[in-house]
């Protein structure tokens, strides 16, 4: 009787834990879709918001930016976006840290150049601050 209420007891709680892990997935997968329609739209509010104060965001030419001059570059349109597709996303979550990782495929509209396209790998790293899920580090390379 004991091994078996011990072993119900288990299999709720890894239930739980797998349930409450979907859950942390589903949000941050929102936060990455906030993120591109934000850098499309150009909408600081929403950038700021999804940014963390720490951010370290790293280009494929090697440029990296902080929270600030992230922003402003895109609000700016020095970096502009008409379209952002992300294929083979994967999303692994471990406390309060995701690691996300997709196929980015842009039309650029940098201000200043001919319109274009963006085909890069990136790995994104959310961190959870203050209970919402806060973009913390990215890195993208050529494809």
């Amino acid at each position: 009787m004991k091994k078996t209420a011990l072993l119900t007891l288990c299999l709720l709680l890894q239930t739980i834990m797998i349930s409450a892990q979907n859950t942390d997935e589903q949000t941050i997968a929102t936060c990455v879709e906030k993120l591109n329609q934000a850098m499309i739209d150009g909408n600081q509010i929403m950038l700021d918001e999804l940014a963390s104060e720490k951010l370290s965001y790293g280009h494929s030419s090697g440029l990296i930016e902080n929270k600030e001059t992230f922003v402003t570059s895109i609000v700016n349109g020095k970096f502009g976006f008409s379209s952002i597709d992300l294929t083979e996303q994967t999303i692994i979550t471990s406390k309060d840290i995701a690691i996300v990782r997709h196929k980015f495929l842009a039309a650029t509209d940098d201000k200043g150049k001919d319109p274009g396209t963006a085909k890069l790998s990136v790995m994104q790293v959310w961190q959870q601050e203050k209970g919402k899920w806060v973009l913390i580090g990215r890195q993208a390379t050529k494809i």
